[in-house]
Formats: structure tokens, sequence, C-alpha cells
């Protein structure tokens, strides 16, 4: 069972070919592959699924909350002859199991990022911002890196280029100085000193401006204060 974006770990990429490996080993042996897609899946990483980055199919995918838009939701998809070897073998009971409220709402939401072709939207302007965020790395240094797929895109920042050595502290800051400013975004990686950048799906081409001209600011600002101290 896998993210298809390592999300904790930092926004980071598996490489190309990982996924076709790691579900041959398992099928080998006679596992199942489970694609857990509550945070890559649902078009935000420029497909409908992360999973498809990488040219596997799993034989089970979970959901979770963005399916609801807000409304609690989770699911889990599998092939039918997975589910019925499950039930013969186990009892699974569950007071909220098949909440036709939450069908509903779970079927809209599928409808709506049809219809509006969301996974190419993030794409497109996924590719967008990544391309500014790499200007905005030419202009500030303490930008290590800059990563993703689609709007799921991870900021690194380091004290060094050469050593790579987590800039924390700084980033710590940089959430909160983004929020005065009306910009949202978090923090993951093992040092916590990667920027998330993980809007909804309603960020297009337009709002880029606003959020790397803003984290310019904010950078510029705390680099600044930094370097006085």
């Amino acid at each position: 069972m896998c993210d298809t974006i390592f999300d904790s770990q930092g926004g980071l990429e598996a490489p190309e070919d990982y996924f076709r490996l790691a579900y041959a080993h398992v099928r080998a042996v006679g596992g199942l592959c489970v694609a857990d897609e509550v945070q890559a899946g649902l078009a935000r990483t420029g497909h409908w699924w992360g999973f498809q980055h990488y040219g596997v199919v799993p034989d089970i995918v979970t959901l979770g909350k963005p399916m609801g838009d807000g409304h609690p939701i989770g699911i889990v998809v599998t092939r039918r002859e997975i589910a019925e070897q499950f039930a013969a073998r186990a009892l699974y009971f569950n007071t909220f199991g098949g909440n036709p409220v939450s069908a509903v709402v779970g079927s809209k939401v599928l409808e709506i990022v049809e219809r509006e072709d969301l996974p190419r939207r993030c794409a497109e302007t996924g590719a967008v911002l990544r391309r500014r965020l790499q200007e905005l790395q030419q202009r500030h240094p303490v930008i290590g890196d800059v990563r993703g797929l689609g709007t799921f895109l991870g900021i690194e920042l380091v004290e060094d280029r050469a050593t790579r050595a987590p800039a924390a502290a700084l980033a710590r800051r940089v959430p909160e100085a983004m929020k005065e400013r009306g910009v949202l975004m978090g923090l993951s990686g093992r040092y916590g000193n990667v920027l998330k950048v993980r809007p909804p799906l309603v960020f297009s081409v337009d709002h880029v401006d606003q959020l790397v001209g803003t984290l310019d600011e904010v950078l510029t600002e705390l680099r600044s204060g930094s370097d006085a101290a």
C-alpha cells in the first residue's frame, strides 16, 4: 500500500519505473497492490489518479475526503473478484457504509471534475506554477528545489544549496507570513523545511501571480530580517 506522491516526505515524486517494479515484485509472491489516492487522486497531479503517471493499474484504490468536497466520505475501489473473495472470508459491517447522501455527493464531485476537465487544467496550471517557482528559485538561493506533479508541489528551503542543509527555522515562519497576506500553504518533509503547495482545484493560472508574488515578498522580508539579526 503506497501513496502515489510522497507528500509527508516533502512532495517527492517516485522514480519513473518505481511502481512498475514494486508491483511486479508484490504480485510475483501473490500480493495485492493498493494505491492510496486520498491526496494524489482526483485531478490534482494532472491526471485523474496519481498512479496513471507511472503506467500501472493497482488492485485496490483508496479515496478519501477530496471526493466529498467537504462532505465526509471514504471510498474503496477494487475488482469484483477481490471483493467477492473478501466477502467470502470475512464479516464486514459498517454503520454508515453506503450512505446514500455521501454517494450522491461523491458522484456529483466526479461529474464536475469530468465536466470541467480538471485533470487537464491542473496539468496546465501546474506547469505554469512550477516554471514560475523555478524562476523564483533563481532569485532566492534559499530555494533548493521545486518538485511535484501538477498542482501538488513542494518547495524545499535550504541554508546552502551545496550541502542541502535544511532551512527549517526559516521554513516554519513562511506559512504564517503567507497567511497574513491571504495565501495558505503548509509544511512537510523529514526536517519540516518543504513548503507544501496544494491549492484547491479552482486554482488557475490567474492565481499563480498572487502565490508567486506573495512568496517572493515573504522570502525577501524574512531573509532580510534574518541577515540583519
